[in-house]
C-alpha cells in the first residue's frame, strides 16, 4: 500500500476523534462564574450556557485549544507576615475561622494553595529583629521563638483548613546587620564577603527550624528585591553577586545538608530587569543547576509605566526549562477611601492573566490580611490587602481584588496545565487551564466600559456568554 492510504486513513481517525469531542462538547454547556463593578455580583453563579455547533454573531471570540498545552499550575496565593498574623491573633474566634476559610478553603472560600513567609523581619514586621545574637557568626543562638508567638500558629491553621494542600516558601529581606557593610538591616547595603558560608548556614537553620515546628518549606528565593535599598529590611546583590552567592556558597550548602530538593528561586524582584538577571546567572551552568527558577514583582510600575509583562515571556522563552514564579504585588500606598476601589482588583486580573500567558507557573499576592490602616509596618510602609481588618468593630472588609484574586485560585487547581487561547478582538483578556480532573477553566476580563457579548470557541462548538463592564468571569466546563 502507498502512502497517500496512510495519509487518508490517518485523516479519517483524526476527523472522527475531532467530530466524537464535538459531540461531546454539544451535549455539555459550561458555568459562569462572575464578579461585576456595581452588581452584587462577586464570584457569583450567574449563567449555565449550552455549547452549539452553531457559531453565534457575536463580535468577539475566544478560542481555546486544549490540545496544546503549556506551563503546570504550581499554585496561588499570598504572603502570611507579622503584620497579617498579628492582626489575624486580635480576631474574635469566629473572625478567625471566617478568615481561614475565605483563603484556605476550596468549598466556601478561594482555595489558596500557595504562601510566602519571611526569613528574619520585613517592613511588614513590628519591628527589625534577626534569629541570632550580635555577632554570633557561629549561628549557636539561631532561634525561632520570635515567629512561634503568632506566625508559625498562622501557617498552621492555615495549613490545616487547606487540608495540607499547601506549599510554604521563604524570602530574606536582610541578613542580620552585623554581617553586612553599613551595620544595618535597614537601608540597602550588601553582604559582607566573610558572611557568605554563615549566611548560607543561616538558609539552612530556617529550612530545618520550620520543619521542626511541623511546616516543611517548598523553597526559598535568594533575596527579597536586591536591586533596592530601601528605608525598611533590604540587602542588594547584582546579578554576578547573586549569581556566586548561589554557586559558591548557598547551593552546595543546600545540597550538603540534604536539602537539595527544595527548590531555590533567584531575582525575586520586578519585572523590568528580570531578564539581565536570568541572563547571567542561568547561562552559569554550575549555579544554573541549583536554581529551580526565578521570581518577580509587579512594582516596575511605580511611574506609571505599563506593566512588563513580554520581559517574563522572553525568560520562558530564552530558559524554558526555568520555572517563572510570580512572589509579589500589592496596590501600595493605602487609602481607606480606596478599599473598594475597583481599578485595585482590575490590576490584579489584568497581572494574572497576563503573566500565566507568559509562562508563569505560581501567583504569590503580598500581605493576606492588614488592620484599618493598611499595616502595621514598621516603617509605616501602608498598603492594601485583599482582606482588611477593622480592629475596633474586629470586621473583616473584603475588598474587590479579593474576589478577582479567587476567579483564578478557586478554579484553577495545583497541577492544571495552561492550555491555548487566542482572541480575536482586543477588547477582552483571557486565559484558559485544564485541571487534573479534566474540567476546563477559562478566566475572561472585560475593563472597558460597555457589556460584551462574545464567544468561547473550542473542539468546533461555541458557546456564547455576556460579559458585563468592569467585569470578571469563570466559565467552569
Amino acid at each position: 500500500m502507498d502512502k497517500s492510504f496512510f495519509t487518508a486513513l490517518f485523516l479519517l481517525i483524526l476527523g472522527n476523534v475531532f467530530s466524537q469531542n464535538e459531540l461531546k462538547m454539544k451535549n455539555k454547556s459550561l458555568t459562569v462564574y462572575s464578579t461585576t463593578d456595581n452588581t452584587n455580583q462577586r464570584l457569583t453563579l450567574t449563567d449555565t450556557v449550552n455549547f452549539s455547533k452553531t457559531q453565534t454573531d457575536a463580535d468577539v471570540s475566544i478560542f481555546v485549544n486544549p490540545l496544546k498545552t503549556f506551563q503546570t499550575i504550581l499554585g496561588i496565593g499570598g504572603a502570611i507576615t507579622d503584620a497579617s498574623a498579628e492582626i489575624f491573633a486580635k480576631l474574635p474566634a469566629g473572625k478567625q475561622k471566617e478568615l481561614l476559610e475565605a483563603y484556605f478553603d476550596t468549598t466556601k472560600g478561594i482555595g489558596y494553595s500557595l504562601v510566602r513567609t519571611h526569613i528574619n523581619s520585613c517592613d511588614f514586621s513590628p519591628q527589625s529583629y534577626s534569629y541570632i545574637a550580635e555577632g554570633d557568626k557561629e549561628l549557636k543562638t539561631f532561634d525561632i521563638q520570635h515567629d512561634k508567638a503568632f506566625r508559625i500558629p498562622f501557617i498552621k491553621r492555615a495549613m490545616k483548613t487547606a487540608n495540607n494542600n499547601l506549599l510554604v516558601y521563604a524570602s530574606p529581606w536582610s541578613p542580620p546587620a552585623f554581617m553586612k557593610d553599613n551595620k544595618s538591616m535597614l537601608h540597602g547595603g550588601k553582604l559582607l564577603p566573610e558572611f557568605d558560608q554563615a549566611w548560607a548556614n543561616y538558609y539552612v537553620k530556617f529550612i530545618n527550624a520550620y520543619q521542626q515546628e511541623g511546616i516543611s518549606i517548598w523553597g526559598l528565593t535568594i533575596q527579597n528585591e536586591p536591586m533596592a535599598s530601601q528605608t525598611w529590611e533590604s540587602c542588594i546583590y547584582t546579578a554576578e553577586e547573586e549569581r556566586d552567592f548561589l554557586k559558591y556558597f548557598l547551593g552546595p550548602t543546600m545540597e550538603k545538608n540534604g536539602l537539595e530538593k527544595k527548590n531555590i528561586v533567584v531575582y525575586d524582584h520586578n519585572r523590568d530587569f528580570i531578564n539581565q538577571r536570568a541572563n547571567v546567572i542561568f547561562e552559569d551552568s554550575v549555579a544554573s543547576s541549583y536554581a529551580w527558577g526565578i521570581g518577580f514583582h509587579w512594582y516596575e510600575t511605580w511611574d506609571g509605566g505599563e506593566p512588563m509583562h513580554a520581559n517574563v515571556a522572553k525568560v520562558n522563552e530564552s530558559y524554558p526549562t526555568k520555572k517563572l514564579l510570580f512572589t509579589e504585588g500589592c496596590v501600595e500606598v493605602f487609602n481607606p477611601q480606596k478599599l473598594y476601589y475597583w481599578g485595585n482588583a482590575e490590576r490584579y486580573g489584568r497581572s494574572m492573566i497576563n503573566d500565566f500567558n507568559a509562562g508563569t507557573v505560581g501567583y504569590t499576592d503580598w500581605n493576606i490580611l492588614l488592620d484599618e490602616r493598611g499595616g502595621p509596618n514598621h516603617v509605616g510602609n501602608y498598603c492594601f490587602a485583599p482582606i482588611h481588618a477593622d480592629t475596633k468593630t474586629g470586621s473583616l472588609i473584603y475588598t474587590p481584588s479579593y474576589y478577582y484574586i479567587g476567579h483564578f485560585s478557586k478554579f484553577i487547581r495545583p497541577n492544571a496545565k495552561r492550555v491555548s487561547t487566542a482572541l480575536n478582538k482586543s477588547q477582552l483578556l483571557a486565559v484558559s487551564f485544564i485541571n487534573e480532573d479534566g474540567k476546563m477553566v477559562s478566566v475572561v476580563m472585560n475593563g472597558g466600559d460597555k457589556s460584551l457579548t462574545y464567544n468561547l470557541i473550542i473542539n468546533g462548538v461555541c458557546a456564547k456568554i455576556l460579559i458585563f463592564p468592569h467585569a470578571i468571569q469563570t466559565l467552569v466546563y
